[in-house]
């Protein structure tokens, strides 16, 4: 990132908190952060806060990199540079680093609980049909992940034993800079080329033969996964642990997210189901019965009360027979079904004579010949209401571009003659 040169006013307040001079070795560094850390760490009833900045500066003046940017543009480059110095690790990592483990024994203090990082989840889409989900069914599923070396038990080496990286003082993590002027600098943070980011080395002899010294090693596992009824698009499944492991690392969940495929009948809406049902006009007005496929292959019996009439864009519902409520499978929910009618295109004189003979009867209008006469005749046209508007805005926008080039061009022309 690019920033300005901060001043060299704040570069001696880490080594004031630790009571040691600028010039002071790593020897002298260490020795002062054990007598203040363990005085003030939290299990033995010190500050938190105080341990948490006792221990940054530590990590930051143990570090040659960190430490030269710290002596030459003090804190504020650290904490625009590296998120205020601490490279990742916590005040409770350090410690235990340090002393091989919490020295005050047991129990569920604050170092336990920060001891280990987490792995990320890895997240897998599933494809699931609407009859998935309505009836539920299980897929098994085969995926490769890494896990622990068995043979080295994650250690990366046969002894057992890793040295601190040499090039990143064991962070992982090495910080470049570049001067860019006389008062700009960059600074960029990256894994360590050397450990790969780990902050351990092994050497060639020590490695692990099985592993290679990677630590971890690819298997393969099959995972059942059980989508239940009800279930709905986009609701996750977990499996718990069950991520790539890394040493020292909390493992992380396999998670599938389902991905409910389109239906070509039914739309679903929470726990309702929709379907759309054309009827003929005869049947609209006559009555009608259609069997239903339903999701579960059962045969559903559709029908209209005798005498009922279907008007267009009607509803109907039949409860019970939406989908299964999750985790309440006995429960379902409503299954609403819209009722388009299909109108004749024509109709020959005899069937309008037979309709009209049958059909309540269309109010009269009595127009006298002179009343008639007075009238303007007119014709229907057929259009598609969608293209015509669509037609409209065009000529609206069209007309409106034409008509702001003529202002323009004539605005242009009365200045001209006023100049004149």
């Amino acid at each position: 990132m690019f920033g300005r040169a901060p001043k060299k006013s704040n570069n001696t307040k880490y080594y004031e908190i630790l009571g040691v001079s600028k010039n002071a070795s790593q020897d002298d560094l260490k020795k002062a952060y054990r007598k203040l850390a363990i005085k003030n760490h939290p299990d033995k009833g010190g500050d938190p806060e105080k341990f948490k900045e006792i221990a940054q500066a530590y990590d930051v003046l143990n570090d040659p990199e960190k430490r030269e940017i710290y002596d030459q543009y003090g804190e504020d480059a650290l904490k625009e540079g590296m998120g205020g110095g601490g490279g990742g690790h916590s005040e409770f990592d350090l410690f235990e680093n340090l002393f091989g483990g919490n020295p005050f024994g047991g129990g569920g203090g604050p170092s336990r609980g920060r001891r280990q990082r987490r792995g990320e989840d890895v997240v897998h889409p599933l494809k699931v049909s609407l009859e998935d989900l309505y009836n539920g069914t299980s897929k098994k599923l085969s995926l490769s992940r890494n896990v622990l070396c068995s043979k080295c038990k994650g250690k990366g080496s046969k002894s057992g034993a890793s040295t601190k990286c040499s090039g990143c003082q064991g962070s992982g993590m090495k910080v470049s800079i570049r001067h860019l002027g006389p008062s700009m600098i960059q600074q960029m943070q990256h894994p360590c080329n050397e450990c790969k980011g780990t902050g351990e080395t092994i050497s060639d002899r020590d490695r692990c033969t099985q592993c290679k010294g990677e630590k971890v090693v690819q298997e393969k596992k099959v995972l059942e996964v059980v989508v239940e009824k009800g279930m709905q698009h986009s609701q996750k499944i977990k499996f718990p642990g069950e991520a790539d492991e890394a040493p020292d690392t909390v493992t992380g969940d396999i998670v599938f997210l389902l991905q409910q495929k389109e239906h070509p009948k039914f739309k679903r809406k929470g726990d309702d189901l929709f379907l759309e049902h054309t009827l003929t006009l005869t049947e609209a007005l006559c009555g009608f019965q259609f069997i239903l496929t339903h999701l579960d292959n059962r045969q559903l019996l559709i029908k209209s009360e005798p005498g009922e009439v279907i008007k267009p864009d009607q509803f109907k519902a039949i409860n019970d027979e939406g989908m299964p409520v999750y985790q309440r499978s006995f429960m379902k929910g409503k299954l609403y079904i819209q009722f388009t009618v299909d109108f004749p295109d024509s109709l020959s004189p005899e069937q309008s004579k037979a309709l009209e003979a049958v059909l309540p009867t269309k109010p009269t209008t009595s127009l006298t010949d002179m009343e008639l006469d007075e009238c303007e005749e007119t014709t229907l046209h057929d259009i598609n209401m969608e293209e015509e508007m669509r037609r409209k805005q065009q000529a609206a926008h069209e007309a409106y571009d034409v008509d702001d080039d003529m202002h323009g061009g004539g605005g242009g022309q009365r200045v001209q003659c006023a100049q004149q």
